[in-house]
């Protein structure tokens, strides 16, 4: 028998979206969602059979774990409004120390390391989940609670977290948003963005067996100022753009 059987999320975001499914298909019983907007609470209380709430000191005592999946920004603050503290609480933050949640008696981070979005399912058995706790006994269940949805578990402490949250932002975010100015530069040359993903994916098949260095190709890498050139003549009139190329490709120039 599983130590976690009942959880209850603070939060209705995509990430308490994604958990919260996984966890009721897995055969947990989610107590409770609660949400600012009981819209939102009643959302996903009713995909998972739970109970919707949207006054914090009205949360019930009664499940096993509360996994907070809000802003960093509103962890402290909501963390100091719960009726109880004997209950083992984890928060699912890339970037907040374990220390913030000091205030209890049993704590602990449950961090999936994925980008997650309402309107699109993830293979959560693929899924890193990232563990730190304030006991062995807690680590113990939170470990248990990762392996119920995905095979991939790993003991983190909160400063090796906190890079790995900042490596997380240039290859998740940083990306997506290079991916961005390709789609604004297709787009506005009437090309379909569509003739990019081929490259996108082999792009990154690749460093699944190689490094990202190893990998390298362009422009910068073969140190061709002709068509370097050309590339930031075609930017002029999009300055920060511009400037985004021309830093990347110093870096490269500078790394190969």
């Amino acid at each position: 028998m599983n130590l976690i059987q009942s959880i209850t999320f603070i939060g209705s975001g995509n990430v308490a979206t994604h958990l919260a499914k996984n966890f009721f298909r897995n055969g947990f019983v989610i107590t409770e969602i609660y949400s600012k907007s009981l819209e939102k609470a009643t959302l996903l209380a009713s995909e998972t059979k739970s109970i919707a709430c949207n006054n914090i000191k009205n949360i019930s005592d009664v499940s096993d774990v509360y996994i907070i999946c809000i802003k960093d920004d509103f962890i402290p603050e909501n963390c100091s409004k719960f009726s109880f503290k004997n209950k083992l609480i984890v928060h699912t933050s890339g970037s907040i120390s374990i220390d913030d949640l000091k205030g209890f008696d049993n704590y602990g981070i449950f961090y999936p390391l994925q980008t997650f979005s309402k309107e699109k399912e993830v293979n959560i058995f693929e899924v890193p989940f990232c563990i730190e706790a304030n006991t062995k006994i807690n680590e113990h269940k939170l470990i248990e609670l990762g392996e119920a949805l995905s095979e991939n578990v790993y003991l983190i402490n909160s400063e090796q977290r906190k890079k790995l949250h900042l490596a997380a932002v240039f290859a998740c975010n940083f990306t997506n948003y290079m991916y961005q100015i390709a789609n604004d530069i297709t787009r506005k040359s009437d090309i379909d963005f569509d003739i990019l993903k081929p490259l996108i994916l082999e792009t990154a098949k690749k460093i699944q067996k190689n490094t990202p260095k190893s990998m390298q190709t362009g422009p910068a890498k073969r140190k061709d100022e002709a068509v370097i050139k050309k590339h930031l003549e075609l930017l002029t009139d999009f300055p920060e753009v511009q400037e985004i190329y021309r830093l990347i490709t110093k870096n490269i120039i500078k790394n190969s």
